[in-house]
Order: C-alpha cells, then structure tokens, then sequence
C-alpha cells in the first residue's frame, strides 16, 4: 500500500480552502460526487501537482444481502482510473433492503447501518467483497462505521469481525477512530479491543473526524472539532501500527481555513509524537473470545441462505427505521427512535443541499415541513427524486386543507417543481402528472373533510 501522508476530505464547500493548505499529501472525495469526464478544476489543479487523490464511496451497501450492483462497481472503477487513484475505499455497511422476495417496497436509508456481527453477515459480506475486488482495477478498502443501534444476538466483536474479514479476502481496512470514540459512548465498546485484534499490515488509512454529545448520545456529525477522545485513539493505533495516511474528515459547518491547518497540525503532531505502549500487545484478540474456524470459499458461496435470512433481518430493521415497521425483537426501541429521527434529519440536511431552493422558498417551514413528510413516505430512489416528491407533498398538503401557501410561496413552489419535473415545463414529467391529478382532487374534495385515502397520500407499507 503507497505512503500517503496526512490527508483531508476534499469538499466543493472547501475546494479552494484545501489548494491552500499547507504540508498537505492527499484528499478524499466522496465517489459519487464526482463525474469523472468533468473533474471540478479544484481537483484537476491538485492532481497536477501531484497530490493523491482517492474515491470514497457511500453508496455501494456492500454488507447488504444483495450482490453488489455491476454499475455502482463500475462506476467506483471510473472514478480510480479517472483519478489516477492508489485504491478505493468503501464502508462495512448496508444502506438500502427491502423488494422482492421481502414483502416490502425497496427502501433507501440515505445513511450508513451497521450488519450485524454472525456467521451470516459475515458470510455474504465477504462474498461481496470478493464480487468488488474482482470488478475494480485497484485494491479495496472497507471502513467501520459508527451506529447507535446494537443488533441483538451479535456472535463476534467488532475486531474480530474485521480480522476474519481480512482473512477470509484480504481486503484492506480504513479504520475511522472517530466512528470507534461514538461505539464506545454510544454502545459501551472498547476501542482498544477492537485495536488489538486488527491483523498487522491490514491498515489502509485512517480517518478523524469530530462530533458532538447531545443527550447522552455521541452524534459523529463530521461538523465539530476533533475532540481530544478521537485523538487519543488515533494515538493508541499508531502503537500498535503504522497507517500509511491519516486524513481529517469535515462535511459540514466548515470552519476557516486556520482552523482546518490547527486541526491538521494536531493530527501531525500525534503522528509524529513518541509511541506509547499499547494496552496489549498487538496482534491478540483481547475480548474478542476464542477464534472462530475458517470456511474455505466454496463452502461460503454454496450457502445461499444465509442471503435470505440477512436480507429479512436488515428489512425489518429497516422498515421500523423508515417506515413505520414494528420495532424487531431485540432491539432497543429508544435507541431505534434516536436512530430514526438522525435518520430523518439528515434526509432533511441532503436534500437541502442538493435542491437549496427549496428552503429558500419555505424558509423557517422547510424543516418541520420535510420531518413530517418523511414521516409519511420513505426514502426509496435518490435524494434529487425526493426533493420533487416533498414539494408535491407540500402543494397537495395545503391544498387538501383549504389552507394555502401565501400566493408567492405557492407560486415559487410550484415553479420550481414544474422546471425539475418533465422535459416540457408544467405538463410533461411522471412527478407533474401525479402532482396535478393530486391537486385536481384535493380541490373536487375541499368541500367535505378529506381522508387520507381521498389525498393519495398512505402511511408506507
């Protein structure tokens, strides 16, 4: 694996900020932020001074039960070629469940869900990771990731799942310190156990990133400064080894520039400081128990019902998530509560990103507006798509209470979803015709009390 050095996350938000910065090796970028035939010039200038730079995807759900899509590994693979990049980076996570052979409609989390830690989760994550490594033209890295919820009935830690991983694929590991600070104020986890059983020479990098306590519970937010908890890990790893990179991530309330050169100087300094010794020599499982026996590949491929039974366990967790499901057994159902309204608040924060009008038009409204739309339906294709579905839902909302918009509001509003909607402006488009099919209703409706049936509108299945 090629020395990278001391990296940051590379965001447009920041793009000249990071051109900047001093003493900087390489960036991250979000792969799916990116169109490989049209690099941001920010990156074009990086990459010609020769600055590493490397895709990190989001959305491949490679802990999901399902193969991984031959588009999205396609996709990654465009962007390494296109970058130049050393490898690709990805998350031990699922992302979307649900669809045939489920009983549920597709469902899209638009966040990162921790797989549970069984022999089954396992089993079909490594199959998937083998279907990655054989369709990309570089190596693979996978992260850990942070979660609030704990699965019931977990059969192994944290660490020694990520060692088996390793064994079983050779897969490389990014290890976020910052997401093992949250397990351990969120979920009592030991960051050193799940240190120790890391197999020497696994580390592709590591990133730090900050957050914040809010009752009780350690939201990783990648919007705070590095707290000195994370720091403190990332000490505790360079004992025990040697990462070729270290990068800050920061996604959201961007600081100036000093500050981002601050937290990168405190990141160096760790690195550089003298190693102190580890709590347990590296290498050893710690609590992770006895080590569990390898399974040649053929006998992992053959077992197809471990897919069914991931897929069934992941939807229900899901479903009670998004969707209004009955809360699975075992599961703590504040925690789930806590997990779903995050979930529901950074659909609210991405969409406002990816169609800022929005709350420019509805102003102080947007936020409750969109938490009780999400409420109402599920996240199911891509944000921009649900942008257009929450502004119909608003249109229709006023409308079926005989309570409208203020005239220039409704009219913004309605302007807005008439240009995004269909190739000819306020009649063509599936979105448009559901939109005034809805209102043509809701008006024909307004004289008696209307009922969810009569709106179109339905609680998620």
């Amino acid at each position: 694996m090629p020395h990278l050095g001391t990296g940051i996350g590379w965001r447009p938000e920041i793009a000249h900020t990071v051109e900047g910065l001093p003493g900087l090796d390489w960036v991250e970028v979000v792969a799916e932020n990116i169109r490989p035939g049209r690099l941001p010039d920010s990156l074009r200038r990086l990459r010609s001074r020769g600055t590493t730079v490397v895709p990190h995807g989001v959305s491949l759900g490679i802990g999901g039960p399902e193969r991984p899509a031959p588009d999205r590994l396609a996709a990654l693979a465009e962007r390494a070629e296109a970058l130049g990049a050393p490898l690709v980076t990805e998350h031990i996570a699922f992302v979307r469940a649900g669809g045939p052979g489920t009983g549920v409609p597709r469902l899209e989390a638009g966040h990162l869900l921790p797989v549970p830690r069984t022999r089954d989760a396992l089993d079909v994550l490594c199959e998937n990771v083998r279907t990655a490594q054989d369709a990309l033209p570089v190596p693979l890295a996978l992260e850990n990731i942070a979660a609030l919820v704990r699965w019931p009935d977990e059969e192994m830690t944290e660490g020694r799942f990520l060692a088996e991983l390793v064994e079983r694929t050779g897969v490389r590991l990014l290890i976020d310190v910052a997401n093992l600070h949250t397990n351990h104020v969120n979920r009592g986890e030991d960051p050193a156990a799940v240190l120790d059983a890391l197999p020497p020479g696994a580390l592709a990098y590591v990133h730090v990133a900050g957050g914040v306590e809010r009752d009780g519970v350690w939201h990783d937010s990648h919007a705070h400064p590095v707290p000195p908890a994370v720091l403190g890990i990332l000490a505790e790893l360079l004992a025990r080894a040697e990462p070729p990179g270290v990068l800050l991530e920061r996604d959201d309330n961007f600081p100036e520039a000093a500050e981002l050169a601050r937290e990168l100087d405190a990141i160096r300094a760790v690195t550089a400081a003298p190693r102190p010794a580890p709590s347990r020599p590296a290498g050893v499982p710690g609590t992770a128990g006895p080590r569990p026996e390898r399974r040649d590949r053929t006998a992992v491929e053959s077992a197809g019902g471990a897919r069914t039974r991931v897929a069934a366990a992941q939807t229900a967790l899901l479903s009670a998530l998004v969707a209004w499901g009955p809360v699975p057994a075992g599961f703590d159902p504040e925690r789930l509560r806590v997990q779903s309204r995050a979930l529901a608040a950074k659909r609210a924060d991405v969409v406002a990103k990816v169609a800022p009008e929005l709350p420019d038009i509805l102003g102080a409204r947007y936020r409750p507006a969109f938490l009780a739309y999400a409420r109402l339906r599920p996240l199911s294709g891509g944000h921009r798509w649900d942008a257009l579905h929450f502004a119909e839902h608003v249109l229709a909302e006023h409308a079926a209470a005989g309570e409208p918009l203020e005239r220039p509001v409704r009219r913004a509003l309605a302007r807005w979803h008439r240009e995004r909607s269909g190739p000819a402006p306020g009649r063509g488009g599936r979105a448009a015709r559901l939109l005034r099919a809805q209102l043509g209703a809701f008006r024909r409706a307004q004289a008696s009390p209307a009922t969810s049936s009569e709106t179109g509108l339905r609680r998620p299945v």
